[in-house]
């Protein structure tokens, strides 16, 4: 697989950061300590790089309309101003990606994919819009995208930010984005800041320029105070999403799945008048029960004893194989283990007794109720 190194590749070498291959780009894993890196998310903030993640400007008369057909979502409904979670599915139903949408314009918006998947969606879009008069453009080789998370977020961003436009950042809305001043490198520069994430606390993401995204970052971290924030790498963006019951394509989400298992049927509009790709499958899925009545329903297993379930181990029901766990660790803030995985639908109630096989020892667990963790507004 070919390796893509993000606009801010020297700044994690120059921090030290241990690197891993995701989505085939080489990204920083961690500085120092994953833990700390959690908990200062948790309790401060953490600076992260997803400049791996994909760009696509959607834009044109019929580009509300074309996106309604390609995402189950209805996301002609969105305000100006506004974020929306939704899915790109194929004809049969399975799940291309999750992505986020934010409307910028009428006839404007930006679809934000996930790192493996940027060019597939891109390619999708692409090809669905044969019949519509819009124009597709993928920019992700050219934007960054740096995000601030944690209960400190608001307060390092403010730094940055002329007074007079303070109101733009602490009155934006969780899901929303707006075009905001920022003052870094001897420049003030307007850059699309967005309260979205993928930690489960308050934060932001920012879009910028590849030629502007490390002197952002460097100003970032130097206006924090001590101990303020610290860089974040993908381990604890891992271990921060799932206490926050956050789905990872690859591990919850794939082509073999559908929303309804997944727990993402609300995203699936069914309501909106227009056809879209995959609508006759999943209007099938539904009726035939899946998630609710039939098959695996995406749950939270929260371990009893002190050994985490990983992805792919067995979950068992009285020493029969009832489901399969899709991500698990030791949770950070919550100090018990928890895991996602997928089970059949009978067994799927908070409060239900399970197992795990870890390696032959069968581990208690008990479903619960998603999120594991969630912080307090």
């Amino acid at each position: 697989m070919t390796e893509n190194y993000t606009a801010l590749y020297e700044e994690h070498k120059k921090l030290g950061a241990s690197f891993t291959d995701f989505g085939g780009w080489q990204m920083p894993l961690k500085y120092s300590s994953e833990l700390a890196e959690h908990h200062a998310v948790r309790e401060s903030a953490g600076l992260f790089d997803l400049s791996h993640m994909g760009e696509v400007w959607v834009t044109g008369p019929e580009a509300a309309a074309f996106l309604d057909y390609a995402l189950v979502g209805k996301i002609s409904a969105m305000s100006i101003g506004k974020a929306k979670y939704s899915l790109i599915c194929q004809e049969d139903g399975g799940i291309i990606d999750d992505l986020i949408t934010y409307r910028r314009g009428d006839s404007t918006f930006l679809v934000v994919p996930n790192a493996g998947n940027a060019k597939v969606v891109a390619e999708a879009l692409a090809q669905r819009a044969a019949n519509f008069d819009v124009v597709v453009e993928d920019v992700s080789a050219a934007t960054s995208l740096i995000a601030v998370q944690g209960p400190k977020a608001e307060e390092i961003l403010l730094r940055l930010v002329p007074a007079a436009q303070h109101s733009l950042v602490t009155g934006l809305k969780y899901y929303a984005a707006v075009e905001v001043p920022f003052t870094f490198a001897g420049n003030t520069t307007e850059l699309l800041l967005a309260r979205t994430g993928y930690t489960g606390e308050d934060g932001f993401e920012i879009f910028v320029d590849n030629d502007a995204a490390a002197a952002l970052w460097q100003a970032i971290a130097a206006v924090a105070q001590d101990g303020e924030l610290i860089p974040a790498g993908l381990a604890s963006r891992d271990s921060l999403r799932l206490e926050a019951g956050m789905p990872l394509y690859g591990n919850e989400l794939s082509r073999e799945g559908n929303p309804f298992s997944a727990g993402l049927g609300p995203v699936v509009s069914l309501a909106k008048e227009s056809d879209f790709v995959g609508r006759a499958a999943l209007e099938a899925l539904k009726a035939e029960g899946a998630g609710s009545t039939s098959g695996r329903k995406l749950v939270g297993l929260k371990g009893l004893g002190r050994r985490a379930g990983r992805s792919h181990y067995p979950v068992l029901k009285d020493g029969v194989v009832v489901g399969e766990v899709t991500s698990g660790q030791p949770s950070p803030t919550l100090g018990y283990p928890v895991a996602l995985a997928y089970v059949d639908v009978e067994h799927t109630e908070p409060g239900t007794a399970l197992d795990v096989d870890l390696r032959g020892k069968a581990e208690p667990f008990e479903v619960v109720a998603l999120p594991f963790y969630k912080r307090v507004k």
